[in-house]
């Protein structure tokens, strides 16, 4: 644990300053993922967005706190899984006052590639969540698709297997009618965690 601990914080030390490519130019700072070094559960987003930006933690925004939410349903403990993005910096277009969140594209996902490979092995999760189509993109082949793959657990070649799932951001974006039917579809992906990943594959495969 100590040695995932210090290789963890020297991954963050060395993020601080990356330069990879041209989003740190755009960010206020590079937001590192956080949480426990031994995680058994390790989270993945998309990017920082604004507040995340401006704070330096992951997922304290709005998507944050649907997650957070979520969490707390499919009773897993946030301080007990460790959550990053496979982009560090906030890709945004200045609009007046404002920054709109703009998607990554895979070149910044494969500028961080080795960022969230060095997490993966500082924390050797047991299981990692995709959370949305750019995690899935950074973790998974070309060929998964959320849409078509979400509530399954696939292997990777990252090494821990990959459950797919959203990225809480789309039940922000769903219209309030659905945003319930949204977030409980949501809860129950991530309660997939609860159950041992062996025993997850065999009863979704059977």
């Amino acid at each position: 644990m100590a040695g995932g601990a210090a290789a963890l914080a020297e991954l963050r030390r060395a993020a601080a300053g990356c330069t990879d490519c041209e989003l740190y130019r755009e960010g206020t700072q590079t937001v590192f993922g956080e949480g426990p070094a031994a995680a058994r559960i390790l989270l993945v987003g998309e990017q920082p967005g604004d507040r995340e930006d401006r704070e330096g933690h992951p997922f304290v925004g709005p998507a944050g706190r649907i997650l957070d939410r979520a969490l707390d349903r499919a009773s897993i403990d946030r301080d007990a899984v460790y959550i990053t993005n496979a982009v560090k910096h906030f890709h945004n277009e200045p609009r007046g006052k404002k920054r709109i969140h703009r998607k990554p594209n895979l070149s910044h996902v494969r500028a961080c590639e080795h960022w969230l490979r060095g997490e993966l092995a500082a924390v050797r999760p047991e299981i990692v969540v995709a959370l949305g189509a750019t995690a899935v993109q950074a973790l998974l082949p070309r060929d998964v698709r959320v849409t078509a793959d979400r509530g399954r657990i696939i292997p990777s070649e990252f090494g821990p297997p990959v459950l797919v799932t959203v990225h809480p951001s789309s039940i922000l974006r769903a219209s309030e009618e659905d945003r319930a039917v949204a977030m409980r579809a949501f809860v129950r992906d991530l309660a997939i965690l609860s159950r041992p990943v062996g025993a997850t594959n065999a009863s979704r495969s059977s």
